[in-house]
């Protein structure tokens, strides 16, 4: 089946053809700082899991995808990921991930099941890069003291 819409011409008039009004962001726009695009530095945080996901590496290996906000510091609201691929090798590495944050299964086939049990936990995490490899390590689960800010919502980056 061919598709008989056209390919994308600048030629051709968008149903978009007025551009957004962006006058509203005026005012503030001219005081907003860019934000900052580099990495969290190496060290020591107190992050929560924001979201968890299973999916595959490039070369098709099961991959767990963390993504933990920064919740003190001058890196609050900052995002670390972690990638952590299932092979033999990193099993031990993976379990130890999992009941540090309080699940322990029988099977791991029974992870996708649990994924949602992951989330919210606050922990300390150690943030290490050596050469052009990045490794986030899951220290311990820590209790957020009353009052202390947490980020809530989306955080931008």
């Amino acid at each position: 089946m061919t598709d008989a819409s056209t390919p994308f011409d600048p030629q051709t008039p968008s149903p978009y053809s007025a551009p957004p009004d962006l006058s509203a962001f005026d005012d503030e726009y001219g005081s907003v700082q860019p934000a900052d695009n580099e990495e969290v530095p190496d060290g020591k945080y107190q992050a929560r899991v924001h979201s968890v996901k299973l999916d595959r590496s490039q070369k098709g290996d099961p991959m767990l995808k963390w993504d933990l906000i920064v919740l003190s510091g001058q890196h609050a609201g900052r995002h670390i990921f972690k990638n952590a691929v299932i092979t033999q090798a990193a099993l031990p590495f993976v379990k130890g991930d999992l009941k540090t944050l309080g699940l322990e299964l029988p099977k791991l086939s029974e992870l996708p099941n649990h994924l949602d049990k992951l989330l919210d936990h606050a922990l300390e995490v150690t943030k290490r890069t050596k050469g052009e490899y990045t490794n986030v390590y899951f220290n311990k689960r820590i209790q957020v003291p009353a009052g202390e800010p947490t980020p809530s919502g989306e955080v931008p980056f």
